[in-house]
């Protein structure tokens, strides 16, 4: 249980911390950069995170030594707004992209470095698209997350349920395990429920009735059926771990 608090420490920390793009080693901060110039474009958390396993695919077939990590998460970002109907105009991402790696710089006059960035994303993001088989299908654990928290609240008296940051807590794990590149590796329904069971169990909360049953997580097979007691834990793990790298998580 101190693991499980200690991640809601942890989550609460990092909230104060501005990355040093230009100073992080190699790909240390990639993903973090995401976040960050997604959601200074305005997108939403299932965009950003779609940009995110955009990242994770791409590098787990291409040498991250072969490309700048930063060109390439700028294409990322571009590729899910497609993906997601939420189109990012290459001139907004190239310079949010400039002024996140840049602190302080305003925006990119069009001369010379302009016309290189936006060269360089364009052919990133076709690039992308490419190693992708153009395929910008990526099932989102969100949609699958949004659904059990609406049927869940109905489980819980409204007084419970309004007094838990359930689904607040659930969905920054959600966003947060896009960090790490083994959300590639479970599929989206798996993702949403072990999401949710880690944060009732970080804030101590017990499904109603739940206490009733023979195994009190046995809840969770009214959303999926085929998902193995042991295979939750697994994954509760992983998302664990992602706040315990170096750097943390933005």
């Amino acid at each position: 249980m101190k693991d499980l608090v200690d991640v809601m420490a942890l989550q609460n920390r990092r909230e104060k911390r501005v990355p040093d793009y230009r100073g992080a080693p190699n790909h240390s901060l990639a993903t973090n950069f995401v976040f960050e110039c997604g959601i200074k474009l305005g997108l939403q958390p299932a965009t950003i995170a779609t940009a995110a396993i955009f990242y994770h695919k791409f590098f787990k077939e291409a040498d991250k030594n072969d490309y700048d990590c930063y060109v390439i998460c700028t294409a990322c970002l571009c590729a899910a707004g497609k993906s997601r109907d939420e189109p990012v105009r290459l001139r907004d991402a190239v310079n949010v992209a400039h002024n996140s790696i840049n602190r302080g710089a305003g925006p990119l006059e069009l001369g010379d470095e302009y016309w290189s960035w936006r060269s360089a994303v364009a052919q990133a993001e076709l690039l992308v698209l490419r190693l992708l088989g153009f395929n910008l299908e990526a099932p989102s654990p969100h949609r699958y997350l949004l659904h059990y928290l609406k049927s869940l609240q109905e489980w819980f008296p409204v007084a419970q349920w309004r007094s838990a940051p359930i689904a607040r807590m659930a969905m920054a794990f959600l966003q947060d395990f896009h960090h790490s590149p083994a959300v590639l590796d479970y599929r989206a329904p798996h993702i949403a429920v072990a999401c949710l069971t880690l944060a009732l169990h970080v804030l101590g909360v017990s499904v109603p009735l739940a206490s009733t049953l023979d195994d009190d997580a046995a809840w969770c097979s009214v959303f999926t059926k085929d998902l193995q007691k042991e295979k939750n834990w697994e994954i509760m793990e992983k998302i664990m771990q992602v706040y315990g790298r170096e750097p943390e998580p933005l």
